[in-house]
């Protein structure tokens, strides 16, 4: 455990047997078991040739969920816990130049995404606006891997982030992937939906874009299951993942926000109903895929691959 900036603990995990540990790639997370019981996501931001050890940041909430709290005042050097993962649905895509914009703690899954891309050779910038300097955490690390390619922008020094360069910068080729804080996320998705450059614009969000949803939101919807023949009747008020367990079928499941990917699933037929945060403008139109612990249907039945 070290603290990496005001507010900011990283924790660096290895397995308690020294066996190597599963492979991931950059903007991938892991699902960390406290022993409250309380399940958190944190994504990894150590070096992903390192097979021995995985290494998140974790920002103290005072105000959040209780999962920061456990972490920055419970947990102690040597302790053992649990993970699940890792699993990835930020993954940074095969390109010759990068434009990387983090957002205080979102800098976590930018920094393996930096450290690859300086590895392969592929050209890269990366922009990391936080509150203030004191609070960022392992600007020293980023400064030593990118040799000039990193601007440290605190807002108390700077000012906000400059979003109309970036959208400039997405316009003459550069996919830019951006993780930080949903004011910042909500400002560039408005900005890149204007220009007609949401493609270009990968984003990891912390929370869902809006609350999930809760009772009385929509009709009864019948889901099949391909795989099975089963039909399961889904009330108003209760989401498909709560259905399908009441009806004893196990749905692997994180977050239950519609932000981790984890209940990722294909759509046979019909035609989904999109809540979550996490699938791009794209990925809904095609329709082919969804997340079952917020999204419903906008058909009477959906058939599911389950």
């Amino acid at each position: 455990m070290r603290l990496e900036a005001e507010g900011v603990m990283s924790l660096e995990l290895q397995a308690t047997d020294g066996a190597p540990l599963p492979e991931w790639t950059p903007g991938a997370h892991i699902d960390l078991l406290l022993p409250s019981g309380l399940v958190r996501q944190y994504s990894l931001c150590g070096d992903p040739l390192d097979r021995h050890r995985l290494r998140i940041g974790v920002l103290l909430e005072s105000k959040g969920r209780g999962g920061s709290q456990e972490v920055h005042g419970r947990l102690r050097v040597g302790q053992k816990l649990a993970i699940r993962g890792p699993r990835n649905a930020f993954a940074l895509q095969p390109d010759q130049s990068y434009l990387f914009v983090a957002g205080g703690i979102g800098i976590t899954p930018i920094l393996s995404m930096a450290r690859v891309a300086q590895r392969v050779g592929a050209q890269w910038q990366l922009l990391y606006g936080g509150r203030a300097r004191r609070s960022m955490a392992f600007v020293s690390e980023l400064q030593a891997l990118g040799q000039g390619r990193v601007e440290i922008l605190p807002t108390d020094e700077v000012g906000l982030l400059d979003l109309d360069a970036i959208v400039v910068a997405a316009a003459a080729g550069q996919h830019i992937y951006s993780c930080g804080p949903a004011v910042l996320l909500d400002a560039l998705s408005a900005r890149f939906a204007e220009a007609g450059l949401s493609e270009r614009l990968h984003l990891e969000r912390f929370a869902p874009v809006v609350p999930v949803p809760g009772a009385g939101t929509g009709e009864t919807l019948k889901v099949i299951l391909a795989r099975s023949g089963a039909e399961v009747e889904v009330p108003p008020d209760c989401s498909i993942m709560g259905a399908l367990r009441a009806a004893g079928h196990q749905i692997a499941s994180s977050c239950e926000q519609g932000i981790c990917g984890m209940c990722e699933t294909r759509v046979l037929d019909g035609i989904p109903d999109h809540r979550d945060s996490l699938l791009t403008e794209g990925e809904r139109a095609r329709g082919n895929v969804m997340m079952l612990c917020v999204s419903r249907a906008l058909t009477p039945t959906l058939t599911l691959d389950l």
